[in-house]
């Protein structure tokens, strides 16, 4: 009859115990998505980068008539007519004179195109699994519904949107 070595069995399970752990701390360093983050005010927002055609200048924009006040009107993109949303005035912020920080994120979700007016682009960051936390599911915390998830940084804390929520079908039906 063959003995057991437990003592053996106990090192080769905690031995491949702790192989699973390094594997799943590896997995949450892989990166999951990158972000465009910027700022509206003080706060730094998100948005990730699938969604983000270009970031241009503010251009000209031609008001149109009978839209809400956060949708400031059409610029023209290569040939291309498209709704411009000041994020300040879509947060129920107050609006700012433009500056030479001042720029447009021309984004894209399905066959809709609009430009996001934000105060300044800050830069690209790699996300992984350990940055990201649950969005609080307090109605006073995330009421607009517009933050998908929320990133826990080094540099602090930042909201990524839900660019769907953004353009939602208020904006689809107005432009």
């Amino acid at each position: 009859m063959a003995t057991v070595n437990y003592n053996e069995k106990l090192q080769a399970l905690l031995s491949s115990q702790s192989q699973i752990e390094a594997a799943k701390k590896d997995a949450s360093n892989q990166e999951i998505t990158k972000v465009l983050t910027f700022n509206i005010g003080e706060q730094v927002y998100g948005i990730e980068i699938p969604y983000v055609v270009e970031i241009i200048e503010v251009s000209p924009i031609t008001a149109v008539p009978g839209v809400p006040d956060y949708i400031k009107g059409i610029i023209n993109v290569r040939s291309k007519i498209v709704p411009v949303v000041n994020i300040r005035s879509r947060f129920g912020k107050p609006e700012i004179p433009f500056t030479d920080r001042t720029c447009v994120i021309h984004v894209s979700t399905g066959d809709t195109s609009v430009g996001l007016i934000v105060d300044s682009v800050a830069d690209v960051t790699s996300i992984t699994e350990k940055h990201i936390s649950k969005t609080p599911e307090l109605n006073n915390i995330n009421q607009s519904k517009f933050i998908k998830f929320i990133l826990e940084m080094d540099d602090g804390i930042k909201l990524v949107l839900d660019v769907d929520k953004i353009i939602d079908d208020q904006i689809r039906e107005d432009i």
